[in-house]
């Protein structure tokens, strides 16, 4: 498979519907099924430092090796210490879970716990890969840092609340 460069940006919102199934925005499913040349599947991991998953789709996993090789030679050239095999672990530690053509996945268990999430997804594009919140877990993050995505996060809560209620 041709390593292509997917990016994904732009923010998104679910509630949990029937059957405990969250639903990925629209922009952010198309590029999945780019990234994986049709196939619908989502590389899910938890963030390393936040309190959120990180996601990206198949064709991110090439891209890999070659990411560890970068962090691992920029660690040496600054004199640091680097764990390969732990970032390793980190990086290809993702599980892969199938969507529907509508969007519609189940989060595995070990994500809902590690991510803290209840009944609401918020979704921040970041390039190879974008970030899955609790809004919740969001909202206490640094607003210096989090703040142009804590806005679209209560913007897009209260669209989502709204279409609900009808």
């Amino acid at each position: 498979m041709e390593t292509r460069r997917v990016r994904y940006n732009g923010q998104g919102f679910s509630l949990k519907g029937e059957k405990d199934r969250f639903v990925l925005p629209p922009d952010f499913r198309k590029a999945l099924k780019e990234s994986g040349d049709g196939r619908k599947e989502l590389c899910l991991q938890l963030h390393p430092t936040l309190t959120c998953l990180v996601a990206f789709g198949l064709s991110r996993e090439a891209e890999l090796d070659l990411q560890l090789d970068r962090e691992e030679e920029n660690a040496l050239r600054r004199g640091e210490p680097f764990n390969r095999q732990l970032r390793s672990s980190q990086l290809f530690g993702f599980l892969k879970v199938p969507f529907d053509d509508s969007g519609r996945f189940v989060l595995p268990a070990r994500f809902v716990k590690g991510a803290r999430i209840t009944d609401r997804l918020y979704f921040q594009g970041a390039g190879p890969e974008f970030l899955i919140f609790n809004p919740d877990e969001l909202m206490t993050l640094d607003p210096t840092d989090w703040r142009h995505a804590q806005l679209a996060c209560e913007d897009l809560a209260e669209d989502a609340l709204a279409k609900a209620k009808r």
